[in-house]
């Protein structure tokens, strides 16, 4: 009798051609792949056979009402660390295996390079306006029209100099910027080793720099720890980027924060409440929005299927 593994959330169909699926030849795990994102409401009929889920990170949570309806569920699996999308609690009290895997620094660090990049440039803007037929162009009207500008010789900051952190300043070095850090007394200590600058002061942080690249892991401690005051403190010309989580923020704040004009940009690759959450920033004309892509590349999912597919044979086979 075969044993049903389903993977949640699998938006590209990639993960079944991905060298990790190898993992699972000579098994007898049926890979039963859903691509859709589906309602909470459909998930006990959809998961009813399944014996064990893999999450692709926090798409989907499982929370214990979900988890109770699932009599055939004996493992759960998230690529990646262990977050809150799972209710580990209930997991345990009803005899659900958990297991979890680990991630590279390399992809998020390099995307959160993309979007400093393309945000000091004003690259989403000129895309826009150039697939309307407007030539050199950031903006429909001519009063809103804005130059972009190099990184060189400008001041970053980074939030966070945690392993994805110290990557991006490393990038920033070879590009020639003045690199400011901020947060905790990890951070602090790895700015010393680094020979980056440490601010710690968070207003004066925030008003000398840029650009201010988030790098923060969300906890009870940092959830909506980034307050309308925070960013009231940014310069007006300044580009705020998160590629973290959207939950550092007060909710709502950087929209109004935005229209207010401090903030001057955004260039953002996640968001409260995904996908629906994000559309909101994707119409807002001094926001940059990816779709919560600093994971998704094919390095990084073999790592985490790798795993995820390992776990599942080991467990399976005692």
């Amino acid at each position: 009798m075969s044993i049903t593994v389903t993977v949640l959330d699998d938006y590209q169909g990639c993960c079944a051609f991905l060298d990790a699926a190898h993992e699972l030849d000579g098994s007898d795990v049926r890979l039963d792949i859903e691509h859709r994102h589906l309602e909470d409401e459909a998930l006990p009929a959809r998961l009813a056979e399944s014996d064990a889920i893999i999450l692709i990170r926090e798409r989907t949570s499982l929370t214990r009402e979900l988890l109770a309806q699932l009599p055939n569920l004996k493992l759960v699996v998230q690529t990646g660390r262990l977050s809150s999308a799972i209710d580990v609690e209930a997991c345990e009290e009803l005899g659900i295996a958990v297991r979890d895997g680990g991630g590279s620094p390399i992809a998020p660090a390099e995307l959160s390079w993309l979007l400093i990049m393309a945000g000091c440039r004003r690259l989403g803007g000129y895309l826009t306006r150039q697939a309307e037929g407007d030539w050199q162009r950031t903006n429909e009207r001519l009063e809103a029209e804005s130059l972009g500008h190099a990184v060189h010789g400008r001041t970053l900051g980074i939030w966070g100099l945690g392993k994805i952190g110290s990557l991006v300043a490393g990038y920033a070095q070879a590009f020639g910027m003045n690199i400011v850090a901020h947060g905790r007394e990890s951070s602090a200590g790895r700015a010393f080793e680094l020979g980056v600058e440490f601010e710690p002061d968070r207003h004066a942080f925030l008003a000398r720099c840029d650009v201010i690249t988030l790098h923060l892991k969300l906890s009870d401690d940092t959830r909506g720890m980034i307050t309308p005051a925070d960013l009231a403190a940014m310069r007006a010309d300044a580009l705020l980027v998160n590629t973290s989580r959207a939950e550092l923020i007060r909710p709502s704040a950087l929209l109004d924060a935005l229209d207010a004009g401090r903030p001057g940009a955004a260039a953002l690759d996640v968001y409260e409440n995904e996908p629906e959450g994000a559309n909101a920033y994707q119409a807002h004309p001094r926001v940059l929005a990816t779709p919560h892509i600093g994971f998704v590349e094919k390095d990084t999912y073999e790592l985490y299927f790798s795993t995820a597919f390992r776990q599942v044979r080991e467990f399976f086979a005692g």
